[in-house]
Formats: C-alpha cells, sequence, structure tokens
C-alpha cells in the first residue's frame, strides 16, 4: 500500500487522482465509501469474480460513474436491487455510448456492442419490485464504463464479472484535457485531448501501447469562459407618425449580452436588464421627424341650391384636398378634422298641402248615352305624406266626370253585371262578372238571344284582381297659373309616381309620365286703348 502512494505522488495532479480512485476500488477504507468491491473465485479455473455494490444517499442529478470493466471480462451482471426512477447507463472507454447515452433513455432490449450481446432489461410491471439489469456473457472486446443517471434518492446497485487472474496489462485511450477555449468571453468550443493509460491503474503510458486504430477523433464540446459584457441593441427607425407634417418615429432599444459564439460565427444572445448595458447611455427612442409639408383644404364651388322646394332638405359644395403645389389630392393627405362642410341641412319653410289627380279614365262608363269617367283625389304634404282629404286648402277636384258615348236607339249591346269576389286576398286573384245582351230603344232596355249582339265585342267574364296594393300609377296637381298673360309664358304641375297606398315609387313607365310643364297665353300682346302716350319710357314686354 505504500508503495502505491509513493507512485501517486510521482504522478501528475489528473494520473494521481485516477490512479487513487483504482486504489479506493481495491482497498475501500472501512465506512468511507457507498459501494463495497469483492473479488472471490470463481468455479471456472484461471478467472476470478468481482463483485460490487454501489450506494449513495444523495447525488447530483445526472450521470454518476460506478465502475469500469475491463476489456476480456465475462459473465457480466449490472442490476438494480431495489426498484426507482434512476436508470442505468453503459459507455465504451473511449466515449461511444452503448445504452441510455446523451440523455437519451433506450428502449429495453438486445444490443451488440464491444463484442457481446448485451441485454438491458426494465421490469414495467407495477407490483414488480425489480430494478433494471444489464447481463452480457462476454468477453468484452474493449473495456465498458457503467454509469448511474441519477433522479431519485437512495440508488442500490449490484455488479458481478469475471476476468483472468494472471490477466495481461491492456491499455485504453482517455480524456486527459482539452484546448483552450475558442472565445474569450460566452459559451465557445474546445477540443477533447486523449491519452493512452493502462486500464487498470489509469496510468499514463506511451501512446503506442494503444491500439492506434481506435485512437479517438477529436471531439469540441462546449467551454463556458467569462461572460460578455452587455451593449445596446438598436433596431431600425420606424415610419414617420404621418405623412405630412411634424410627426415622430420610435425605434426599439435592448440591452442584449452574448451568451454563445459559434465556430461559423454566429451568436445566441439574451436580452437583459439595461442597468448592465448603462442607463445614462442608452440611445434614443423616440425623434422627431416630417416627410413633406400638408396639404390643405380649398372650398371649390357655392352651396347649391336646396334639394326640395320647401320643408327640409340638403345642399352641398365642392371641398377638396390641395398640396402646397396646387395638385389635388386624396383627402387622407389633408386633416380630416379640420375639413370644411360638404353637406348641410336647408330648410325653405313649410310645404303647401296640394290636390293630387290621378289621369282620368281613358273610356267612357257606357257604350251609348251617358257615363262617366274617373279618376283619384288625394291631398299631399312634403312630398311623401298623404292627409285626410280635409286637409287640403282649396276644393277638392272632382273625381267624377260625365260622359257622352252617342243615341243609344234601336241599338243592341252588351251588359254587364258586377264583379264577384276576388278570389285571392292579397296579390293577383282572379273575379268573374255575367254578361247579357240587350236591345236599346231609346232607354227601353229588353233582354235578347245573346246570338243577336254576336257582332259586338263581347265584354270579358273574368279577369284578375288585387284587394291589397299591387300596382302604381301617375299623379299631378292643377296647372299653376301661366308665367306671362300673353306672348307666350309657361305654367308647372308637380307629377307624382305613387302606390295604390299613395307611397312614392320610381316603377311607374317613364313613356306615360304627364307632363310637368306646358306653354300658355301664347297670344301677342294688345297695347291698351285709351291709355295715355307715355314720355321718354321704355316699351316693356311681359
Amino acid at each position: 500500500m505504500a508503495g502505491l502512494w509513493q507512485q501517486l505522488s510521482s504522478l501528475r495532479q489528473g494520473q494521481a487522482l485516477a490512479l487513487l480512485h483504482f486504489v479506493c476500488l481495491l482497498y475501500p477504507p472501512s465506512g468511507a465509501l457507498s459501494w463495497d468491491f469483492k473479488a472471490s473465485s470463481s468455479p471456472l479455473e484461471g478467472f476470478e469474480v468481482v463483485k460490487g455494490n454501489f450506494s449513495l444517499t444523495f447525488l447530483r442529478l445526472g450521470y454518476h460513474k460506478i465502475v469500469e470493466i475491463p476489456a476480456g471480462a465475462r459473465n457480466i451482471k449490472i442490476q438494480e436491487t431495489i426498484k426507482s426512477r434512476n436508470y442505468l447507463a453503459l459507455q465504451t472507454q473511449t466515449g461511444v455510448s452503448i445504452i441510455n447515452g446523451n440523455w437519451v433513455i433506450d428502449r429495453p432490449g438486445i444490443f451488440t456492442a464491444v463484442g457481446t450481446q448485451l441485454i438491458y432489461r426494465r421490469p414495467n410491471e407495477i407490483r414488480s419490485r425489480k430494478g433494471e439489469s444489464i447481463t452480457a456473457p462476454g468477453p468484452l472486446t474493449e473495456g465498458v464504463n457503467v454509469f448511474l443517471i441519477y433522479q431519485q434518492p437512495g440508488p442500490r446497485v449490484y455488479y458481478e464479472y469475471s476476468c483472468e487472474a494472471d490477466a495481461q496489462p491492456t491499455y485504453t485511450w482517455t480524456k486527459s484535457g482539452h484546448t483552450e477555449c475558442s472565445v474569450t468571453c460566452g459559451t465557445g468550443r474546445h477540443q477533447v485531448l486523449w491519452d493512452c493509460v493502462d486500464t487498470h491503474s489509469q496510468v499514463t503510458v506511451p501512446a503506442n501501447l494503444c491500439d492506434p486504430a481506435r485512437e479517438p477523433v477529436f471531439q469540441d464540446e462546449d467551454c463556458i469562459s467569462q461572460p460578455c459584457p452587455a451593449y445596446w441593441d438598436v433596431g431600425e427607425w420606424s415610419e414617420c407618425s404621418r405623412s405630412c407634417g411634424p410627426g415622430t418615429q420610435h425605434r426599439q432599444v435592448i440591452c442584449r449580452q452574448i451568451t454563445h459564439i459559434r465556430s461559423d460565427g454566429t451568436e445566441t444572445s439574451v436580452i437583459v436588464v439595461p442597468d448592465l448595458c448603462g442607463s445614462s447611455d442608452r440611445p434614443v427612442t423616440r425623434s422627431p421627424c416630417q416627410l413633406k409639408i400638408c396639404s390643405q383644404w380649398e372650398i371649390r364651388s357655392e352651396w347649391s341650391p336646396c334639394s326640395v322646394p320647401c320643408g327640409l332638405g340638403q345642399r352641398i359644395r365642392e371641398v377638396v384636398c390641395v398640396s402646397n403645389q396646387g395638385d389635388v389630392e386624396d383627402d387622407e393627405e389633408c386633416n380630416m378634422n379640420l375639413k370644411p362642410e360638404t353637406l348641410q341641412n336647408c330648410d325653405l319653410g313649410a310645404c303647401a298641402r296640394s290636390w293630387f289627380t290621378s289621369l282620368w279614365s281613358q273610356r267612357c262608363s257606357a257604350d251609348c248615352g251617358g257615363g262617366n269617367r274617373t279618376r283619384t283625389a288625394v291631398c299631399l304634404m312634403d312630398h311623401v305624406s298623404d292627409l285626410p282629404l280635409d286637409s287640403c286648402e282649396g276644393e277638392r277636384p272632382a273625381e267624377v266626370m260625365f260622359c257622352d258615348a252617342g243615341s243609344c236607339q234601336n241599338q243592341l249591346e252588351w251588359y254587364t253585371g258586377p264583379w264577384g269576389q276576388c278570389s285571392a286576398e292579397c296579390g293577383n286573384g282572379t273575379q268573374t262578372r255575367s254578361v247579357a245582351c240587350l236591345f236599346n230603344n231609346n232607354g227601353r232596355m229588353e233582354v235578347v238571344d245573346q246570338l243577336k249582339c254576336s257582332g259586338l265585342p263581347r265584354p270579358i267574364t273574368a279577369q284578375t284582381c288585387s284587394l291589397k296594393p299591387c300596382g302604381v300609377q301617375w299623379y299631378v296637381t292643377e296647372w299653376s297659373t301661366c308665367s306671362r298673360s300673353c306672348n307666350g309664358g309657361y305654367r308647372v304641375r308637380e307629377v307624382r309616381c305613387l302606390t295604390d297606398n299613395i307611397v312614392p315609387s320610381d316603377h311607374c313607365d317613364p313613356s306615360l309620365s304627364p307632363e310637368s310643364r306646358e306653354e300658355c297665353n301664347t297670344q301677342p300682346c294688345v297695347a291698351e286703348i285709351g291709355r295715355p302716350p307715355c314720355q321718354r319710357c321704355a316699351v316693356v314686354w311681359l
């Protein structure tokens, strides 16, 4: 034992620690280690069995090395003695993962590596108390390292394997250090360095003793240097808040710190508190701006006449947005809050109440003798409203006019009875009536055979009908007074298209619209007789 400690003192620190670890494996002090190591005779001649237990109450989360199993080992068994949320992991001594490496948990199964088949089991029965296990018949062509992935306190692992009692020294590649970090701040990369060491003693030996074919390639690992200084990350200015006139623009200013610099030059950074960048040196985030002088509103026309001849209406005027160079632009280029009114209400006083009448019916109600022609009269105000018939001033226009269809002496004519009830309560329906052939002799009527009236157009006995509004017609007022008493003037009247319910409509036939203006008093003007002659006066034509 004293010789071993002398050998430790002659080695560099990393080698000494490795050798000390090996010595502790062989000669654990009483109560000093959380696992034990035993060697016993094997049933196979020339082999010895190595056994051990690993147990610790608390560890940091992650991978923890349990034991190194050398090349040539056989009958390998690694078993969790208590079921837990921890995992077993296996790695070659050159750093190649076999089972559950790089924080990836493999599915249970058979793994072929280092010259043998390794069986990885993980009982998943709820009632099972068995933990994970790794077994292999061997022999191993390369030494392996057994790890525990710690997640739950109180791990318990038992292991054993057989190896030759007088085995020749074996050598393997192991990590010995690394190059300098690629960056002076933040996280960079450095290369891992490898040495050839004795598998059992972990003492560094000449490189030619290790298999050159198994020498690991250079590997890069993350390395953390001192923190990088924080800096202000300044964004681009935003567009000006106004397209013309004084406005403002903004930009984002963030305090950042580089955490990782990659080999290709790209960086990873995080946002940190502004105090790390120095708040007094913070770049401005707001700045005044002006793209151009704003356009102005210009009134281009006077107010139009009121839209109605009486009552409440509206009038309009033209207002445009003009640039400082006089060009008309879109309204959005001017301040919409300052735009002058383009629409205004106007009140021309109360509208007169006027009588409106439809046109007289085209035919006389009688084929001969006296009959009637009819029309409809309504009282309207404000162009729309219909009033009770007693609301209009003046006498109500006549709605019936007498007409004479000629003598009825010794004349055959058709007589029509009243129309029957409409077959539909609304919309288009059908109604019928009776007809008879009459012989009229100066008002004396006699019903005769209908064949005698066959030479006359027979009145229809059926027609469509509608009980509710279903049509429109033209209505007119009385003609106004002529604008001149002689030499030709004009008079006007209002013309409206109304439904049967006296509601304005635009469905009347324009070609049948009555005239709203006509000439009147076209006779020439005649000088008044007896009027004294005027001196130095001009003739005024009316």
